[in-house]
């Protein structure tokens, strides 16, 4: 078993704890830990994407052309319904990655008042490049954890999700 070190959480929870011993601040240091946790995991996965020239948005629009499959491409709507954006913050995702030669908008064969998006071949390469660095990044910071504690924590992390957001019943 790892020593525990202190860390910046412990010295929050250990104040409150002095100055209003009469709650329980469990869930504040999980919390507060894992909020840490995301802020720290986000400037690592942000330098990956930074190195392409690309910023999370942009890499979240390239991702769910490549792995919608063949021919990678999407109605807009549907792509900003599946990253959970507006109408207007997509478009400016996509104007961006289209003056990049990343994304080209094309009419829709079955409806020609419609666009798809479709992602060109340097999108494609682009995005098969830094999602291979991108889980690669993901990997090596997980592997302070064994196998086993990854699973545990992935299976914590569905029970927590599931509770919290709208809708999702899903365990």
């Amino acid at each position: 078993m790892t020593e525990r070190k202190t860390d910046p959480i412990d010295a929050i929870v250990a104040q409150w704890r002095r100055e209003r011993p009469d709650l329980d601040l469990g869930a504040m240091a999980v919390i507060g830990r894992m909020g840490r946790l995301m802020m720290v995991a986000q400037r690592e996965i942000e330098a990956v994407f930074g190195k392409h020239g690309l910023q999370r948005g942009e890499f979240d629009v390239l991702a769910a052309l490549r792995r919608s499959g063949e021919p990678f491409e999407l109605n807009p709507s549907v792509l900003a319904d599946t990253l959970m954006l507006s109408r207007a913050g997509m478009t400016g995702r996509l104007d961006r990655l289209e003056a990049a030669g990343l994304v080209r908008r094309v009419a829709d064969g079955q409806d020609r008042r419609a666009i798809r998006v479709a992602l060109t071949e340097a999108g494609r390469e682009l995005v098969d490049t830094v999602v291979t660095e991108h889980t690669a990044n993901e990997t090596r910071m997980l592997s302070v954890l064994t196998a086993d504690e990854r699973r545990e924590l992935d299976r914590i992390a569905r029970i927590l999700l599931s509770s919290m957001e709208p809708g999702d019943q899903a365990r």
